[in-house]
């Protein structure tokens, strides 16, 4: 992931070069952050430093968490409005008295660079263009950098959310590259899921349970792309804490012919889908 987003970040730098060059427009990334949570100030930090490497401008506003839902809405809408801003980010997740929903609908779609609005969400069930969650994203442009066959592959997705499970079956059973498969989405009552998980030639790991999927679940060959991330208590460690994803990284890589590792492999490639989103979005404001 490292690798490919590095990578990923030097096309974007030449595009962001020439779209200054061509129409004299910087794609504008305004996030906002609510709160002091460690793990979401840590991937806004990541986000605005690899914003400033490509060219992007980039800016944070912070709010404490005890900010009023008419005081973030009323601020998503003047940015709506600022024709600097490319695309604008809520950092989830949200105190318990913002509605997260609100929120997120409130961002006109065109500037939705997270891909969560239900406008953009129906286009990627469609296939039409539109902006996709930057995890999915991020995985879909990984599988590619790496040229990971994918037709024809049984995939299993373990996890439905709106953000990643959901989004990635779509992307991984819709036709063109780093598609094609066949799809099972599993989740929490879905029966004899390790059935389910040995059959997979592609296994993404989206539920947020450190080290859930075993040796004994993965087929041998198997690509494994890691979504989870999960500080885990580990007193030796000199923050007192380790990052585990969802899969048992240790016993499960030796059956793998591709496996992402957590932290350095679908996060990193995240923040590059994101910014490829941004850019886009001012691409097809100048159009």
């Amino acid at each position: 992931g490292k690798k490919a987003a590095a990578e990923l970040r030097e096309e974007l730098k030449k595009e962001v070069s020439e779209l200054k060059t061509k129409y004299n427009k910087v794609p504008g990334l305004t996030v906002i952050l609510i709160g002091d949570m460690a793990p979401s100030q840590i991937y806004v930090r990541n986000k605005e430093k690899s914003a400033n490497e490509v060219g992007l401008k980039s800016e944070v506003i912070k709010y404490p968490e005890a900010v009023e839902e008419k005081t973030v809405l009323d601020k998503i809408e003047e940015l709506n409005n600022d024709e600097t801003v490319s695309g604008i980010l809520v950092q989830l997740p949200l105190p318990k008295h913002i509605d997260k929903q609100k929120v997120i609908e409130t961002i006109t779609p065109s500037k939705d660079v997270d891909g969560f609005h239900p406008i953009n969400q129906g286009l990627l069930m469609q296939g039409l263009p539109g902006f996709i969650p930057a995890t999915p994203y991020g995985i879909v442009l990984l599988l590619q950098h790496f040229k990971i066959e994918t037709t024809g592959k049984e995939a299993v997705v373990i996890g439905r959310s709106n953000i990643v499970g959901r989004p990635m079956s779509i992307l991984l059973s819709q036709p063109g590259p780093a598609g094609n498969c066949t799809v099972t989405l599993c989740h929490s009552k879905t029966q004899n899921l390790n059935e389910h998980i040995r059959r997979a030639d592609i296994v993404v790991a989206a539920l947020g349970q450190p080290e859930f999927v075993k040796a004994d679940m993965i087929k041998p060959g198997a690509v494994v792309i890691d979504v989870g991330i999960t500080r885990v208590d580990n007193p030796s460690k000199k923050s007192g804490f380790e990052l585990k994803g969802d899969v048992d990284f240790s016993n499960v890589s030796p059956l793998c012919s591709w496996i992402t590792p957590v932290p350095g492999g679908a996060g990193p490639m995240t923040i590059a889908a994101l910014l490829q989103n941004t850019l886009l979005a001012c691409v097809r404001r100048n159009n």
